[in-house]
């Protein structure tokens, strides 16, 4: 398929700046891939389409505070740090963007508020990418409380162009989030609260964790107009064995299993047995999804509403069905369906 298949027009009042007032009262469009009908419903309803011996399989990393504040030496200019990941632990070595990235060389030192946090540029990696090193004195357990109390919540500003709210840090982060690692939040395990959980237990639904740690090449834009062309950036993941058992067991007793979120959709395709099962991994991955792709694991697919020409638009519409997807995209527009990060959900069937 080609990138321009999956090009829309998104009115920007629909690009959802804020989570809905309760995590389980955002809506949910439910897409039935063999009927191709489509219901409207809210979120806490998805208990009913669910029961005895169905999974659900969540993304369980945890946002870190990835955005940082410094000042330039010398000039004292403000400059952004965005954290993007940890390249060596013992000399506090990381891979960040930077903003103004004009500004910022080589033996540049920064320095973060009254703090006694002080980085030095070491390379350069791309056009605002840089790698620095922290300059810090103290156990790597100050270290990161440091990072942490200095750091704010990386809410995608491309999309939701507004100043961090205090809100955000519990909001953009799931309930079960646990293994730091991510910078930015998968979106589709937002709508969850204990109460959804807690029935879903009762039901006897299984729920078990993958983990994927999602970089922001998930809103890296596609530049190539064949798909084909398109490289993902690599995200580490883990699938536990103990998640897999109870996977494979689902799916031999022909049972749900539903994907919370395309990141963990990714996690589970980049794990597949000869067999068509899914097995226990630790690695990495940059596997892409688009159509045609046949899904060897799950059967049902929750993600939020993508926006234009994304990955996670083309991931969607590979489960799916292009033409299906295209129609309940057409029809979230004209009910007003909210988009993006804090935006409305579609659980697919």
């Amino acid at each position: 398929m080609k990138l321009s298949e999956f090009k829309f027009d998104l009115p920007e009042n629909l690009l959802a700046q804020h989570p809905a007032k309760n995590r389980d009262e955002s809506r949910l469009m439910v897409l039935h891939r063999d009927s191709g009908k489509i219901e409207h419903r809210v979120f806490k309803d998805i208990i009913e389409y669910f029961g005895e011996g169905d999974v659900f399989v969540v993304n369980d990393t945890k946002v870190f505070p990835a955005r940082l504040y410094g000042n330039k030496e010398k000039t004292g200019a403000k400059i952004e740090v965005f954290l993007l990941r940890e390249l060596n632990k013992e000399i506090h070595l990381w891979d960040v963007l930077v903003d103004p990235a004009r500004k910022i060389r080589v033996g540049n030192k920064l320095y973060f508020g009254e703090s006694d946090m002080v980085a030095e540029v070491i390379d350069n990696t791309t056009s605002r990418g840089r790698t620095i090193k922290f300059l810090f004195d103290g156990s790597d357990e100050e270290f990161y409380k440091a990072l942490h109390d200095l750091g704010e919540t990386p809410i995608p500003k491309e999309f939701i162009p507004r100043e961090t709210e205090a809100a955000d840090k519990e909001r953009y982060q799931t309930i079960y989030a646990k293994h730091t690692g991510a910078v930015a939040a998968p979106s589709a395990g937002l709508h969850f609260t204990r109460e959804v959980m807690k029935r879903l237990e009762i039901k006897g639904v299984d729920v078990v964790p993958v983990t994927l740690h999602v970089g922001l090449g998930t809103f890296r834009p596609v530049d190539v107009e064949d798909l084909t062309k398109h490289k993902m950036d690599s995200e580490n993941f883990i699938v536990p064995a103990d998640s897999a058992v109870v996977v494979n067991r689902a799916l031999d007793a022909k049972k749900r299993v539903c994907a919370v979120g395309t990141t963990s959709m990714r996690a589970m395709e980049s794990s597949v047995s000869a067999h068509s099962r899914l097995k226990p991994t630790e690695g990495w991955t940059d596997k892409f999804i688009f159509p045609p792709y046949d899904f060897k694991i799950s059967n049902a697919l929750l993600t939020n509403f993508h926006t234009p020409e994304s990955t996670l638009m083309m991931m969607a519409s590979a489960f799916a069905g292009h033409e299906l997807l295209i129609e309940a995209y057409q029809l979230a527009i004209k009910e007003k369906y909210k988009f993006f990060s804090y935006g409305d959900a579609m659980l697919i069937l």
